[in-house]
């Protein structure tokens, strides 16, 4: 409707003066037929066979531009409020390990903890929450980095094989902490995909850290590889329950972890482990997506073959 609306307007204001200029030389000649107005009339008669088509192209042009600066409007808005809901989440997640830092670090020179082995428990403690906030502010930094184009890949064929072993060997303690179990699918093709090493690594264990968060205790999280076509894709599978339809679509947003997921301490890191796994995803030219599967979750990543 605001199209049409535009271009009936752009039309009518350029047909305005030839029918003004069109009607004062009919009543100036007396509304009698003479070889001038009848001349004048054909040069109307042109002049509006060429203005009109004109207008109607120039109204939808405009009617185009002003559709796009609307749409540009929404996104810039969209933008905003997402960058809103980032500030609000990594401050709420930051002031926790802040809070439980300052409280330890205060109990520990006024002397309120003095057993050698409290003061260890202490330190130990302090350590892990500025491990997660060293998490946090590393996880922003590349996210940054991808939202802002100043990601540089340098592609080469990457084994997937190779990655995930490594992945899996560095996300085994905190599978074994929780009681979940962590294993490889059996029978695999694993592809040699075209793409960054330690980008790739990032993403995998992205998803693997994701899986065995949600993941109960005595619970399995599956990793298959294979390929299909020209592209080689990786699936993560978890005992998670399943993600509600209306959430399943706002899985990668930044920061978004569901309404169930905000535990304090659970060390997510803000939410944006699997934004920034699709963010590195797609700079390789790839797609990821979530669906439900089983018992749990599948994340699958496709990428293409090196």
């Amino acid at each position: 409707m605001r199209r049409r609306s535009l271009t009936a307007a752009v039309t009518v204001l350029v047909l305005v003066p030839v029918v003004a200029t069109l009607t004062g030389l009919i009543g100036v000649s007396g509304f009698m037929y003479t070889p001038q107005l009848a001349g004048f009339l054909v040069v109307c008669a042109v002049v509006a066979a060429v203005t009109v088509p004109a207008a109607m192209m120039l109204g939808r042009g405009i009617a185009n531009d002003v559709m796009w600066l609307h749409e540009a409007h929404d996104a810039e808005r969209a933008a905003e409020a997402s960058r809103r809901e980032l500030v609000t989440w990594i401050s709420h997640d930051l002031r926790t390990p802040l809070a439980g830092i300052r409280a330890m670090s205060e109990a520990l020179t006024d002397g309120v903890v003095s057993d050698p082995g409290d003061v260890a428990e202490y330190a130990r403690r302090i350590r892990g929450e500025t491990v997660r906030l060293s998490g946090m502010v590393d996880d922003l930094f590349q996210l940054s980095r991808i939202t802002s184009g100043a990601l540089t890949l340098t592609l080469a064929a990457v084994p997937l094989h190779e990655v995930v072993s490594e992945a899996v060997a560095v996300e085994a303690v905190a599978a074994a902490r929780k009681g979940v179990r962590v294993e490889a699918a059996r029978d695999c093709r694993w592809p040699v995909v075209r793409g960054s090493d330690p980008e790739l690594a990032r993403v995998v264990r992205n998803l693997l850290s994701n899986a065995i968060r949600h993941t109960p205790p005595a619970g399995s999280v599956v990793v298959a590889a294979g390929v299909s076509g020209d592209r080689g894709w990786l699936r993560v599978d978890d005992a998670c329950g399943g993600i509600p339809d209306a959430e399943l679509d706002r899985v990668f947003d930044v920061a978004f972890r569901g309404e169930g997921a905000r535990t304090p301490g659970d060390g997510s890191h803000g939410g944006l482990g699997l934004a920034i796994a699709r963010g590195l995803v797609t700079a390789h030219s790839g797609e990821i997506e979530a669906r439900n599967h089983g018992p749990g979750c599948r994340f699958e990543v496709r990428l293409p073959l090196a």
